[in-house]
């Protein structure tokens, strides 16, 4: 229990300092970057306090920090040299007075969200009994979906950088037949954890990973946001992308 209340305490304090940060800022997209770099932290820390095998320890390790490094830097990069995200800037709009008091619960929710989400780790860090060919096939599953999001984040970023694409959709590479090719890869690589983890007591329960990053990309916290500001910024040629290309699942657009 205390390597699970260290995560949770050191997350609140950095979700109060990155709100902080914010309010003299005025850019509450910090809050992603907090999030990715506190769950960088949480899979090695679970990791090397856990009871799994040193091999099982240092995949579990290797693949959080790594997934989740590359994940906070690009988050950072977009936060530090461009101005606030539209999802914020229409929050702070929304809530106008009450923007500070709002995004101080926001933030402290997000605290919460690392928690939560990171508990995953936490059990494949006490896998005593794990399958190295379960293991083996969570790498590969975990490394192709590293590449699809770095190269889907890559093409995006590429594409935004280009002055004449102002107001335009990216439909280069993989946007061409996902709207959400991002989260879509972020999502195939939390079958990892199931895969090593299975053996433990919790083998059943680490199946509720995937399925919950699910409920939260495609319900909650990321396509229904994106998809608002994108219509709200890019208006009619958004229309028609939506028309023409799925929406999570990469498949062939509609001509």
């Amino acid at each position: 229990m205390f390597s699970l209340t260290v995560v949770a305490v050191l997350s609140v304090i950095a979700m109060l300092m990155a709100w902080v940060w914010q309010q003299n800022r005025r850019n509450a997209g910090i809050v992603d970057v907090i999030w990715a770099f506190g769950m960088m932290f949480a899979g090695p820390w679970y990791a090397f306090t856990g009871s799994a095998p040193v091999l099982l320890q240092l995949s579990l390790a290797l693949l959080t920090m790594v997934w989740f490094m590359r994940l906070g830097r690009h988050l950072a990069l977009r936060v530090f040299r461009e101005q606030e995200d539209g999802r914020y800037k229409a929050m702070r709009l929304a809530m106008k007075e009450n923007a500070a008091k709002g995004f101080l619960g926001f933030f402290l929710v997000q605290a919460g969200f690392i928690w939560i989400l990171s508990l995953p780790f936490y059990a494949v860090a006490q896998n005593q009994n794990p399958s190295t060919q379960l293991v083996v096939l969570a790498l590969v599953i975990a490394e192709l979906a590293f590449w699809g999001e770095a190269s889907a984040d890559r093409q995006l970023a590429e594409f935004r950088n280009n002055p004449d694409n102002k107001g335009r959709t990216c439909r280069n590479g993989w946007w061409r037949y996902s709207r959400h090719p991002n989260y879509f890869f972020e999502w195939l690589h939390w079958f990892a954890y199931p895969l090593m983890g299975w053996g433990s007591e919790y083998q059943y329960w680490l199946w509720l990973a995937p399925v919950v990053m699910f409920c939260f990309l495609y319900f909650l916290t990321g396509i229904p946001f994106t998809e608002q500001q994108a219509l709200r910024s890019r208006g009619e040629d958004y229309q028609h992308y939506q028309q023409t290309t799925p929406m999570f699942f990469p498949w062939w657009p509609k001509e």
